[in-house]
């Protein structure tokens, strides 16, 4: 409740928030509420792909013939990147091979984007493939990060930080102790809670979990590639069974039918053995860069996402520190021969997350930056997941010696 009478004299003053925001995380407003410890936070997520979703636009767009080429030129709203191709954040390395990138692949990473045009309806029978652009403006794009997303059953989030960062519920529904919120009223954060790191633990009732679940995820990527139920190992199914506990039949989830088949290896609860039980979230692999962006305008997610399954377990002949930078991200260019390596430091922009010990170095992503979480132990490789579990990763090198 003291919350909600607004801000504390001394963070208004700040440039803080002046008065009471329902959901603070917002992008929009970003800088004032989140952005007071996390600075440059907003202002790159506003810029990357889970805010623009310039990706599914040029891929519709294109395929209705509205755009003739391949460039991603469209947004969700205008953008400019003002402050050149550089990333705002990243190693030196990363910032070199990104800065290559872009000269390689112009189209692909612009400087700025105008907003998806409005269209009149009266001119879709004259021009039938304008009607793409309606279906991408209704369908396509109402999950990215400014707004809050279709608020059906599974698809309940805040918009901007709180996208990933405030739990809610498959129905949507509080089971917090704050009295002046509705409980059987849908649209609302679970508890007031923070979800992020294995620090950050959110309780709800007698249950208690850290990290960022997948579920959340999957609040949005529930189409377009369905990588999220993918990962979790259902598919869409016509039928409403198999029934529950009580021989009703399954309620719909992202507005849809589900069948388990089997979910990802990595996010299945049995794992090898010396590893404990329980599956790797979203957030374990994902990086920072590759979710909050780093200040450019990615036009696909070949250019946001910094990560090949290379780099944590290498290949039969190299171990992931005897790979070169740009490994399986070479599209036909050539690429240094030189290791990548390891390190034992971490750039500033990931001093909020849990810090690990960097043990014998920390591994790099093909890009260049650490992956923080995965480390070189001995003749090991360690992932610490943000659910408080750390697994032993598969190393194929390694694996094919003790073969032999």
């Amino acid at each position: 409740m003291v919350a909600h009478k607004g801000a504390p004299a001394a963070l208004t003053e700040a440039d803080g928030p002046h008065m009471f925001y329902p959901d603070p995380g917002s992008i929009f407003i970003g800088e004032r509420a989140c952005g007071q410890c996390h600075a440059g936070y907003a202002e790159r997520l506003k810029k990357s792909l889970m805010n623009t979703e310039a990706g599914k636009l040029q891929g519709n767009l294109w395929s209705w013939g509205v755009q003739k080429d391949r460039k991603a030129v469209w947004a969700n709203y205008d953008l400019k990147d003002e402050d050149g191709p550089e990333p705002a954040v990243g190693t030196d390395a990363y910032k070199e091979y990104m800065l290559a990138y872009v000269k390689a692949h112009p189209d692909q990473m612009p400087s700025e984007m105008r907003q998806v045009p409005d269209v009149d309806i009266n001119d879709i029978p004259k021009h039938p493939n304008k009607a793409g652009i309606t279906y991408s403006r209704q369908q396509c794009q109402r999950c990215h990060v400014g707004v809050s997303g279709r608020e059906k059953r599974g698809d309940f989030r805040g918009t901007g930080c709180s996208s990933c960062h405030v739990p809610y519920s498959n129905e949507g529904l509080y089971e917090g102790g704050d009295p002046t919120i509705h409980k059987e009223q849908p649209g609302h954060l679970l508890v007031h809670r923070m979800q992020g790191t294995r620090k950050s633990k959110v309780k709800v009732n007698d249950i208690e979990y850290p990290g960022i679940p997948t579920e959340t995820c999957v609040t949005c990527h529930n189409r377009g590639k369905r990588i999220g139920v993918s990962y979790q190992g259902i598919m869409e199914f016509p039928y409403g069974s198999p029934y529950d506990a009580k021989g009703k039949k399954q309620p719909k989830l992202h507005s849809k039918k589900y069948l388990f088949i089997k979910d990802d290896l990595h996010h299945q609860v049995e794992s090898r053995d010396g590893n404990p039980r329980g599956g790797l979230l979203c957030q374990d692999c994902h990086t920072s860069i590759g979710m909050h962006g780093d200040g450019n305008l990615p036009g696909t997610t070949l250019a946001q996402v910094e990560v090949e399954c290379e780099d944590c377990h290498g290949t039969v002949k190299k171990f992931p520190w005897e790979l070169p930078l740009g490994y399986e991200e070479e599209h036909q260019q050539p690429i240094s021969k030189k290791a990548r390596g390891l390190t034992d430091e971490l750039p500033d922009f990931m001093a909020f997350a849990t810090q690990y010990e960097p043990e014998d170095g920390y591994l790099l992503s093909t890009r260049g930056n650490p992956l923080g979480n995965v480390v070189k132990k001995g003749s090991k490789v360690v992932l610490h997941s943000a659910s408080g579990l750390d697994f032993d990763v598969p190393v194929l090198k390694q694996l094919k010696q003790e073969n032999n």
